[in-house]
């Protein structure tokens, strides 16, 4: 281990090991973070400031003097920061508080003093709410003193001896940003189940990375870049995606500028980002990360960024979210509803169980279109991102306004049990507004599940990690395209289909026998139609008790019937007539819905327009559906000869009346991966099969002998 490895990893043991010291038997031990995370910052913070402290407190009684309301940037200027503390003390000042009440006192008054920045870390962490538990367990100054040890340097400034000689080293901002990750990293391992929800293990995220820049390392140029988190967790992404854009961009000799922005809805994981930001000197990347909801209340609405990565939440409600943008019927956000394939309100709003691919969508909608690199977008998912939702469904229209603009670059399937508290499949999807000329019109599909190393010790239920060769050779993949057995490219048609709705015709057989006419007078009388069942007995009268099987004879002769003084034919009475005097017969004539006069439509029995003969006359007739009978098929966009080449071979000859009703035909998109790497078992061979049959009756032979023996005795 080096020698700058192994002094972060003594400070980290001893900070952790103020948990166990301090803490114990006064906190559980999953609450230790509640404590030992905000103090690490504060002493930080503290350390940071202490130098020019006298010059903070100068600058401030100052102002004060000059009655100036706005001190940020004059405080901040003092204070070499982009933070400062205008009480009188320093942690120091604090550790000679001898009175519990007289520390408890001055230590407010110590945490008050501090800039508006970190009083929304303190206030994010709630540390304010630990310190009546801390007063009254008398641990609160044993614990300032602790992050006071001679022993460890928490200060940018080198420890000297008296001779001048350095007694221990000077502890920078990126150290001090590590170690503060290695601390939340163990934090996270300790409760896993949070581990997961708010923490990306370090392989996936370097591998997203790498996939977000690696393909245009070539193209970067010297200039400013924005990178993005709408979930963005303890900021681990934004930090890994900033040291690897910058360590691309010094290898080909650019100077760049980057940016960082991120939005996390929980309030402690964002205090820690901020907090991670302000330990690394980024004061203004700090401000960067908002608290809130990425959905109902995005923080850049009118931002867009070069390059974004996230890990969002997935099998998670996002229904209050749903309902602030005004419910399903009622959103009108421009980054949901947009005009696509015609439509000028085309919804891509997923079901309130899931909101996954919402965070995507958003993203999509802060894409740069104005710039030679566009954006580039990471983002993992689970497997019901690739294929959960009909056609038409918010899912679906989500990976159809996708795929259809071509912005789906590919797609990783990684291996299992890769994340903390989650076994299930994840998937990185890749996407970019600015595909490379060979990629064009293209979507690659990357099977990664076996590329892994066993941990030693599980994590949760993470018990495997990527290679840093496993990460090189996917990301040669992406940067170099090609077919091999775990890399498969399609064109984007090839996982878009269209829903087609196949109907039958209705076949009512009509009965106008004696207790079908008994349950329509009943049902006459609770209708209040008391004439019905007089126009009833007519017709039977007509048509006589044998079944008539064509209720289109039946309903003509009801109507000319109807015409009698005293009737009057409606709706209602054709309804309580098929209800109570008609069954469903495949052997009847099918219903007539409307009937045309041949010129005024021509016949289609694909589309559900047919010749018939009514009253001796030809007509073209549409008839009525049988809702029992209706039936989908996915037809897949890239079928030779389109819906109807498809309708003609897998439908009509298996059931010849059938036809498809245009108006109910949608696209939908989905992706299978299992379909798209399927193998399958290769099949026994004859002699196997014989072998093994032959060793069962060498095993069971004599065993008839046995049993007929025991039952003999």
């Amino acid at each position: 281990m080096s020698k700058i490895a192994n002094l972060h990893s003594r400070i980290v043991s001893f900070i952790w090991g103020i948990a166990d010291d301090v803490l114990r038997d006064v906190y559980v031990r999953g609450k230790y973070r509640d404590v030992i995370l905000p103090m690490t910052v504060i002493r930080r913070l503290d350390a940071l400031l202490e130098p020019t402290k006298p010059a903070v407190l100068a600058m401030k009684q100052q102002l004060d003097e000059a009655g100036i309301a706005n001190q940020h940037a004059a405080l901040c200027q003092a204070s070499g920061q982009a933070f400062y503390n205008t009480s009188p003390f320093t942690l120091r000042d604090l550790k000679a508080r001898a009175k519990a009440q007289q520390l408890r006192a001055d230590f407010e008054a110590y945490l008050d003093g501090f800039s508006p920045n970190v009083q929304e870390i303190l206030d994010k962490f709630k540390f304010r709410n630990q310190i009546d538990t801390l007063v009254e367990a008398d641990i609160l100054g044993h614990l300032i003193e602790k992050f006071l040890d001679p022993t460890i340097n928490l200060s940018p400034n080198p420890v000297l001896n008296p001779d001048g000689t350095e007694r221990l080293p000077a502890l920078d901002n990126h150290a001090m940003g590590t170690i503060f990750e290695e601390l939340i990293r163990r934090f996270n391992e300790e409760n896993n189940e949070e581990a997961g929800e708010h923490f990306t293990p370090r392989d996936v995220v370097t591998l997203m990375a790498d996939l977000i820049f690696l393909p245009i390392a070539e193209k970067i140029e010297s200039g400013t870049y924005l990178v993005y988190d709408g979930a963005c967790g303890t900021g681990g992404m934004l930090t890994v995606a900033e040291e690897r854009l910058q360590q691309l961009a010094d290898q080909h000799g650019k100077r760049v500028s980057i940016h960082l922005f991120g939005q996390e809805i929980n309030a402690e994981t964002f205090a820690i980002t901020k907090a991670d930001l302000l330990l690394k000197g980024e004061g203004m990347e700090a401000d960067n990360m908002k608290h809130g909801s990425t959905l109902s209340a995005d923080a850049f609405p009118e931002k867009t960024f070069d390059f974004m990565l996230s890990n969002p939440p997935y099998g998670k409600s996002w229904k209050t979210d749903l309902e602030r943008l005004g419910g399903k019927d009622g959103i009108t956000d421009p980054r949901f509803v947009v005009e696509h394939a015609g439509d000028p309100e085309y919804k891509m709003i997923t079901r309130s169980s899931d909101g996954q691919l919402m965070f995507l969508v958003n993203k999509l909608a802060k894409m740069k279109h104005d710039t030679p690199l566009g954006s580039r977008i990471a983002e993992v998912h689970n497997g019901s991102a690739l294929f959960t939702g009909d056609a038409g469904s918010g899912e679906s229209n989500i990976r159809r306004w996708i795929i259809e603009n071509d912005w789906l670059e590919a797609i990783v399937a990684l291996p299992e049990n890769l994340f903390y508290n989650t076994g299930i499949a994840t998937y990185i999807w890749l996407l970019t507004n600015r595909k490379a000329p060979e990629r064009r019109g293209k979507v690659q599909l990357i099977d990664a599940t076996q590329w892994f190393e066993p941990l030693r010790k599980n994590l949760g239920k993470k018990n495997c990690r990527l290679g840093e060769e496993h990460i090189r050779h996917i990301c040669d993949l992406i940067v170099n395209p090609r077919e091999t057995e775990q890399s498969k490219l399609f064109p984007n048609e090839h996982f878009g289909y269209w829903k087609i709705i196949v109907e039958r015709p209705l076949r009512l057989r009509v009965d106008l026998v004696g207790n079908r006419l008994v349950a329509l007078n009943e049902a006459c009388e609770q209708a209040r139609e008391p004439d019905l069942p007089r126009l009833a007995l007519k017709l039977a009268e007509h048509f006589g008790a044998e079944p008539l099987m064509d209720y289109n004879t039946f309903i003509a002769r009801a109507k000319s019937e109807a015409k009698a003084p005293g009737l009057r034919w409606t709706a209602k009475k054709e309804k309580l007539l098929r209800e109570h005097l008609t069954e469903t017969d495949e052997n009847a004539e099918p219903v007539i819905k409307k009937a045309h006069k041949p010129g005024k439509a021509e016949p289609d029995p694909l589309h559900g327009r047919f010749e018939a003969e009514i009253d001796g006359k030809t007509a073209i007739v549409q008839y009525e559906p049988d809702t029992s009978l209706r039936d989908s098929e996915q037809v897949p966009l890239l079928e030779a000869g389109g819906i109807e080449a498809f309708f003609r071979r897998e439908v009509l000859p298996y059931v010849p009346d059938a036809w498809i009703d245009e108006s109910k035909t949608q696209i939908g998109y989905e992706i299978s991966f299992t379909r798209e790497f399927y193998k399958p078992a290769p099949m026994r061979s004859l002699e196997e099969i014989v072998a093994d049959i032959r060793a069962l009756e060498r095993e069971t032979e004599g065993l008839l002998d046995d049993i007929l023996v025991e039952v003999a005795q």
